[in-house]
């Protein structure tokens, strides 16, 4: 609605400067203004034409502003402001309409048609199979879910997908792990080093295999079995944990199946022969300055083994022959380096580099009483996963994570989480569902059976002005979330209607006499109870009937 209101009064103001007969073919720009009083929309466009056209910013707006058509466009007041601004005021009775709409469309209102065409794929926690997921994987795990949520009601053809890291010399340290710890249970000595696991679940593990085995593998090979169980087992609890999280992927890719089929040597031998490679002090180098890297990297080392970029780029290479238009990673914070080299790798194979979004995430900090927490005072290792899920739940969690922007530090204030109070934030827009859902409950009781209305003669649109300008505004931040890939867009709006809703069920007495009116104003509660429920389910988040 607010997309078609912009655009036609754009075409009006294009309509009305092409009188100018400019050579120039200046944009025109909305901003919403932090100031109501300033309006609903506002463009600058006068500002900028004053230069070309000789003429005083002023003159230009009023010029502007008395060629509009008010009632064609729906705009009920449009002022020329400050230097030069023009600030436009949307008729309110038409912005209303909003909430038929909603009611009509359900959890489709928002939906969009963006990204015809585009297949993406959407790459994100890719934790090694080594262990438990950490606080960072958390905030990933967020973010890429959410993401791909909401591209997916934008119009886009998303794909999820988990690159399992079974290969590689992380795999060796952990098979090695396990055959310590499988040792120790027989009495024989454990001689972990700084590169091995040390974790509980190396030693369950070790557990089980004696359980199933015995001391077989003391006399026996043991790398294969050794391998798969340990890959098999923790790779079960990861997926637990994420399911848990209300996090599935769509695909988990194994990079042993890249070694297997043989995928990575190819992609060796096309890099060597098509010239993007040169040997130096014994190893194979890649030339990724040529895409503004700040260095070459090493593809094949003096001693043959390769580097994680090798396989990482046959990876990408098997993304984009799978059909993948667009490639987002969802990276750590220490892969801030990666993200040249990628690209380079990416042309080098044929793609091109702005088929690839890499997202940085940064770091999380824990917080209690005030203080840093690093560590689990359980068990006494670092925070993990589990451990917030447990201490605080899922819900809390998922919105905390994805309500501050990826590319910022922050802080997850454990305290906070737990609260049952309007200063934590998913309890904050969890109970403007539950108080809508509790108005439905009394009405219920009093026998009034609720069918909503199509049109308004007894609300006073005033009174619900803020949740009807809020309700127009959930396309756009869903266009804004998705193409701009800014979850944290969408839980910032989730709260801002939350505080519409509990500022008019604080202002407004919702059940009186007059059923008539009752019935607009339930109207009104379940299009924003729909918004509510929608928003939260693209981040992950339930709803709650009664809190």
């Amino acid at each position: 609605m607010i997309n078609t209101i912009l655009n036609n009064i754009k075409l009006a103001i294009t309509k009305i400067i092409s009188a100018y007969n400019l050579e120039i073919d200046e944009e025109i720009f909305f901003e919403k203004p932090k100031d109501p009083s300033f309006g609903d929309y506002a463009t600058n466009i006068a500002m900028r034409l004053a230069k070309s056209l000789r003429r005083s910013p002023l003159i230009i707006a009023k010029d502007i502003v008395e060629k509009i058509d008010y009632p064609r466009l729906h705009i009920s007041k449009v002022e020329v402001a400050g230097s030069g601004f023009i600030n436009f005021f949307i008729d309110r009775l038409y912005l209303a309409s909003v909430i038929f709409s909603i009611i009509t469309e359900n959890e489709h209102f928002g939906d969009l048609q963006l990204g015809r065409g585009e297949k993406i794929n959407l790459e994100f926690v890719s934790a090694n199979p080594t262990g438990s997921l950490h606080i960072g994987h958390g905030r990933g795990a967020s973010y890429g879910d959410s993401l791909a949520r909401i591209l997916r009601k934008a119009g886009y053809s998303v794909s999820t997908e988990h690159y399992v890291n079974d290969a590689g010399n992380q795999i060796n340290n952990l098979i090695f792990s396990i055959n310590e710890r499988y040792r120790e249970l027989f009495g024989l000595p454990c001689q972990l080093n700084e590169d091995s696991y040390h974790g509980k679940e190396i030693i369950e593990l070790a557990k089980q295999l004696q359980s199933l085995y015995g001391d077989y593998y003391l006399h026996h090979p043991w790398e294969k079995t050794f391998r798969q169980f340990g890959v098999d087992y923790l790779l079960a609890g990861l997926k637990k944990d994420l399911a848990d999280f209300n996090v599935t992927f769509d695909t988990w890719f194994s990079e042993q199946a890249l070694y297997d089929n043989g995928e990575v040597e190819k992609v060796k031998n096309y890099l060597i022969s098509q010239g993007h490679t040169y040997e130096l002090d014994g190893a194979i180098w890649l030339k990724t300055t040529q895409y503004e890297d700040e260095k070459d990297r090493v593809l094949v080392k003096s001693d043959q083994t390769y580097t994680y970029l090798l396989p990482d780029i046959a990876y990408h290479a098997n993304k984009l022959k799978r059909g993948f238009t667009h490639l987002i990673d969802v990276l750590g914070a220490d892969h801030h380096g990666y993200i040249n080299r990628l690209k380079a790798a990416i042309a080098f194979v044929g793609g091109n580099p702005d088929q690839v979004d890499i997202k940085i995430l940064q770091m999380v900090r824990v917080l209690q009483n005030g203080e840093e927490i690093k560590m689990s005072k359980r068990s006494g290792k670092a925070i993990t996963l589990r451990d917030l899920m447990d201490e605080v739940g899922t819900d809390a969690l998922r919105f905390m994570y994805v309500s501050k922007a990826l590319n910022t530090h922050m802080d997850l204030d454990l305290d906070l989480a737990v609260q049952n109070s309007n200063d934590n934030p998913v309890y904050y827009v969890q109970y403007a569902y539950a108080r809508i859902a509790s108005v439905f409950r009394v009405v219920e009781e009093k026998g009034f059976l609720f069918q909503a209305v199509n049109s308004f003669s007894h609300l006073h649109l005033e009174s619900i002005e803020q949740l009807v300008l809020q309700l127009v505004q959930y396309p756009l931040i869903i266009e804004e979330a998705a193409t701009k890939r800014l979850p944290h867009k969408l839980a910032q709006y989730l709260l801002d209607l939350a505080q519409a809703l509990h500022t008019y069920y604080n202002d407004e007495r919702i059940i009186t006499d007059n059923w008539d009116e009752v019935r607009e104003k339930l109207t009104v509660l379940k299009a924003v109870q729909i918004v509510l429920k929608d928003g939260l389910n693209l981040i992950g988040v339930n709803t709650k009937e009664r809190m």
